[in-house]
């Protein structure tokens, strides 16, 4: 895709939100980043503020075994990122915001009352065992990516509450769904190539 095809994308995304949902080792982050960088975007991810100093002890504690956070408390967490003043003006770049099916509508609103309304949501499909195999090969010292009771854990949590997050995105004619299952190369071309097509529907 060249730069001109990108810069269309741009000028459709304005200062508005993609977010990225998936498995774990699915490649949430490593097309965020490659999203971020694309697009001068902000890449926020519910889960790293969860995980971060910003989240109380208690939540930590809970999303370190696997599981997702209260949605009260997720929500009264992660929401007011969306609105801080030096995002103003910038398109934002979600890695799983509103993971818990219920949550989505105030994502939804939070992301247009902050000015970053959701222009694309992008499913990225792997099976559970490459997924596996994924894990088995990352070294990335974070807790919850060690134990494979903690991956389980958070197979079951996407299977029962986030799929129909990305069931109402699709209902709503935002989704994206591409096969993670290539080389990052490969995914990321299929990325852009689907939301230009968004673009120009």
């Amino acid at each position: 895709m060249n730069r001109a095809e990108i810069n269309k994308i741009s000028q459709w995304l304005k200062s508005g939100s993609i977010n990225i949902f998936g498995l774990p080792f699915s490649g949430k982050d490593t097309h965020g980043e490659k999203l971020q960088k694309l697009f001068n975007a902000v890449l926020l991810s519910g889960g790293d503020i969860l995980r971060s100093s910003k989240g109380p002890k208690h939540i930590q504690e809970h999303i370190g075994k696997g599981h997702l956070a209260p949605t009260d408390e997720f929500l009264a967490i992660v929401l007011p990122f969306l609105a801080q003043p030096e995002y103003k003006g910038k398109p934002l770049i979600l890695s799983s915001v509103g993971r818990w099916h219920g949550e989505e509508q105030s994502v939804v609103k939070a992301a247009v009352e902050s000015g970053h309304p959701i222009k694309a949501v992008i499913y990225l499909s792997i099976t559970e065992d490459e997924a596996k195999r994924r894990w088995r090969l990352a070294k990335r010292g974070r807790e919850d990516d060690v134990a494979e009771d903690i991956l389980l854990n958070r197979f079951n949590e996407f299977r029962q509450k986030t799929l129909p997050v990305i069931d109402y995105y699709r209902q709503h004619g935002l989704l994206i769904e591409v096969d993670g299952m290539p080389s990052p190369e490969n995914v990321a071309v299929d990325i852009l190539h689907k939301l230009a097509a968004l673009s120009n529907s």
